[in-house]
């Protein structure tokens, strides 16, 4: 597998999106393209191969401002609407690929795709209609896809059981209020870490600003971005107060972790 691993955040603002129908805060008055975050998603390229986490009802026009036109297989955090009711729109890289796209996630994600999208299961007549999806079920093991290894880190949102994953010397951890520390291991050696930073007051199923600092130090990676953030944190306010080793993260932002091997 070549070295670089390339991580392109196709969304980081949370459930509602900002700016938020009818709000006239900094955040969502402002004509900076950082404070437009459509809902949160990621692609991740390595060794040939592209990775979609997450597929949120933004993902058409993320994939039309990216120009994103082929996909290997999707990653899955969590069933969440703003991670997953996009799935419908999958069926473009089925059309173009004339083929299955394979989906890795837990037990929990994979009963929901197959209860909420059971139309994703079918057999396929065709690739042009509907996602014609595989599904793969992961827990806390690695596994490899065609010569990449992925590494699941189990993470908690609430109560729920999720997942995050890291890729090379890259993480993405989002929805996140509790990382076991059984998963701290996992994280060790990065150079690109993707958090979860809701808004400035705890919340019970996702990390504050200042919980994600204090996870980031913890963790240690070269460089943190924080994604998932509702219009409570605007860019330029929330980039004043962060240290050096943390970045706001923005729509289309895109990141490059040349290291092959972790630490």
């Amino acid at each position: 597998m070549s070295a670089a691993v390339e991580v392109t955040l196709l969304g980081v603002g949370s459930s509602g999106g900002s700016p938020a129908l009818g709000c006239s805060c900094p955040t969502c008055v402002s004509d900076d393209p950082r404070n437009r975050r459509t809902r949160a998603s990621a692609v991740i390229r390595a060794g040939g191969q592209t990775f979609l986490i997450d597929t949120g009802p933004d993902l058409r026009q993320q994939a039309l401002r990216e120009n994103l036109l082929h996909l290997d297989a999707v990653l899955y955090t969590h069933p969440h609407a703003d991670h997953l009711n996009g799935i419908d729109d999958l069926r473009a890289w089925c059309w173009l690929q004339k083929a299955a796209l394979p989906v890795f996630g837990n037990r929990l994600m994979l009963t929901h795709i197959r209860e909420r999208f059971p139309y994703t299961l079918f057999a396929p007549n065709q690739y042009w209609d509907k996602p014609v999806l595989q599904l793969h079920e992961v827990e806390h093991e690695p596994f490899e896809f065609n010569g990449v290894t992925v590494v699941p880190i189990p993470l908690l949102h609430g109560k729920w059981p999720i997942l995050g994953f890291r890729i090379g010397n890259v993480a993405y951890l989002t929805d996140v209020s509790d990382i076991p520390d059984a998963s701290l291991p996992l994280l060790e050696g990065l150079d690109v870490l993707l958090l979860d930073c809701l808004r400035n007051q705890p919340h019970p199923t996702h990390l504050s600003v200042d919980q994600a600092l204090a996870a980031a130090a913890q963790i240690g990676a070269r460089q943190t971005v924080l994604i998932h953030m509702t219009h409570e944190l605007e860019y330029h306010a929330l980039s004043a107060r962060l240290p050096t080793t943390v970045v706001v993260g923005y729509d289309g932002m895109t990141l490059v972790s040349e290291r092959a091997d972790h630490g």
